[in-house]
């Protein structure tokens, strides 16, 4: 899965998608797609990734108390 980070509106490959809908988990392991070599991958805050069209992750992905019954 592609998504974009925002600080440098590079590309980056999620190497582990799972962790991305998991609001417990604050980084992805990721590895940026810019220039002719391959990049290592390192830990990316998901706050500052969105999807390449722009659109923010969603809240439930981010937030583990988002949609708690009170």
């Amino acid at each position: 899965m592609f998504l974009r980070y925002s600080l440098n509106d590079t590309l980056v490959e999620v190497m582990e998608p799972q962790t991305l809908w998991d609001p417990f988990q604050t980084k992805v392991l990721g590895r940026s797609h810019a220039g002719e070599e391959m990049q290592e991958p390192e830990l990316l805050p998901k706050k500052d990734l969105i999807f390449p069209s722009g659109e923010s992750l969603p809240k439930a992905w981010l937030d583990p108390e988002y949609n708690l019954e009170k």
